[in-house]
């Protein structure tokens, strides 16, 4: 029998040091990403973690952008910088691709498609910090592609709780099915 799963991906997006810095002081909110991470590997979901990092000097920002332009004045999200690197608590194996992108949306300006192109994938399962961030913007992406897509609830933080409320109970259900990472193991099993 076919692997049903074998067309999805668990996308873990934006779970970089210098992001989960600002978000997990509690380690507790990080557990959810540890348990679809291990759920996904179980069951022989591929993972792929999504990060946002520049090249040295900062090619990429525009001035105009208003979220990046400031980080290009800050530095240390280049490539290679401790703040870009997926934090321990999620750590990738050595198959598991990490991919770079350049903007909010995993989509822009990383290499993300093709290797869904070329591993087949019509479902992404999203989880990532922030919600409104790289979630919102993921998802609204893949959903002009066609993809099939699940949010896991609670792996996905948002420096508002009422934003993620609002982004998870009435925005995302239009274009995605929206459970927790318990309700999409259950699915699973």
């Amino acid at each position: 029998m076919q692997n049903h799963h074998n067309n999805t991906v668990l996308l873990v997006m934006d779970m970089q040091n210098g992001i989960v810095s600002r978000f997990a002081e509690d380690g507790k909110v990080l557990l959810p990403f540890q348990k679809a991470v291990a759920a996904a590997r179980r069951h022989t979901i591929p993972v792929i973690f999504v990060r946002v990092a520049f090249r040295e000097g900062y090619p990429e920002i525009n001035s105009r952008n208003k979220t990046f332009s400031a980080i290009s004045g800050l530095g240390g999200i280049t490539v290679s910088d401790t703040a870009t690197q997926i934090h321990e608590s999620v750590q990738p194996l050595p198959n598991e691709p990490v991919v770079t992108k350049l903007r909010v949306s995993a989509f822009a300006g990383s290499d993300l498609e093709v290797i869904l192109r070329s591993r087949q994938i019509d479902t992404l399962i999203l989880s990532g910090i922030s919600t409104s961030g790289v979630v919102l913007s993921t998802l609204r992406e893949a959903a002009d592609k066609d993809y099939i897509l699940k949010v896991l609830s609670d792996a996905c933080l948002d420096a508002d709780p009422e934003v993620h409320r609002l982004l998870t109970e009435k925005v995302f259900p239009r274009q995605a099915d929206v459970l927790t990472v318990d309700a999409w193991i259950d699915t699973l099993n």
